[in-house]
């Protein structure tokens, strides 16, 4: 007889649903710009795991189907490598923030069950964003239930912090510091502008450093 402690847990627990992590370019835009500005926003802090297209397993059954958000953060996990988000293995904390974002292929079915399964499975807060039609649905837990928001404009994540704009078309995400979330071109030229006038910066203290030494005075040693 098989005992079920004994068989591979890889063959029990699949690290992938065989489904790809988006359908087209827009929905993998977003999935991208959420991700990766959570990461940068939370680079200092060891304990909060964000993923994308992860597998989330909620309880150690193969009864329960898995499933992957688009994005899930979760705090008192710590940063690092995950080939499937098995909840029994990670001091059964369950994600605390979810992301989805909406395809081409997804339906009404599909999205209510994912909501029931947050539901059901104790994330906190769950937003739902369509970059077709610029909509944004949100839900927050309050008396162990996932309540739907009904004014999404200018909400602030309790968890994150982030704000959310959707009062002037696409959706814009502002970080706590106001900052707004850049895709990866904005950082990039925004890297290189800090460096050009970091530049700038060393050439004028290179000029005047010439310019007091013509005047017989030692820069290295002003006090």
């Amino acid at each position: 007889m098989t005992i079920f402690e004994q068989i591979d847990p890889d063959l029990l627990y699949p690290d992938s649903d065989g489904k790809p992590m988006a359908d087209n370019t827009e929905q993998y835009r977003w999935i991208v710009l959420i991700k990766e500005n959570l990461e940068i926003l939370f680079a200092n802090n060891d304990k909060i795991l964000i993923a994308g297209d992860l597998l989330w397993y909620p309880v150690r059954s193969r009864l329960i189907t898995p499933t992957a958000p688009d994005v899930m953060v979760i705090f008192g996990r710590s940063k690092g490598k995950r080939r499937s988000y098995r909840q029994w293995q990670e001091d059964n904390i369950p994600p605390q923030v979810v992301f989805e974002i909406l395809s081409y292929s997804n339906d009404t079915k599909e999205m209510e069950r994912k909501l029931e399964f947050y539901d059901t499975y104790g994330v906190e807060e769950y937003y739902l964003y369509d970059p077709e039609s610029f909509q944004l649905d949100g839900w927050l837990r309050q008396n162990n239930h996932l309540n739907k928001l009904w004014q999404m404009d200018d909400w602030v994540s309790p968890r994150l912090g982030i704000k959310f704009q959707t009062g002037l078309g696409e959706l814009v995400i502002y970080r706590p510091d106001g900052q707004r979330f850049l895709n990866s071109l904005e950082l990039n030229q925004r890297a290189e502008q800090a460096e050009l006038l970091l530049q700038q910066e060393r050439q004028r203290v290179q000029q005047l450093a010439a310019y007091l030494r013509n005047l017989g005075i030692d820069p290295d040693n002003l006090p």
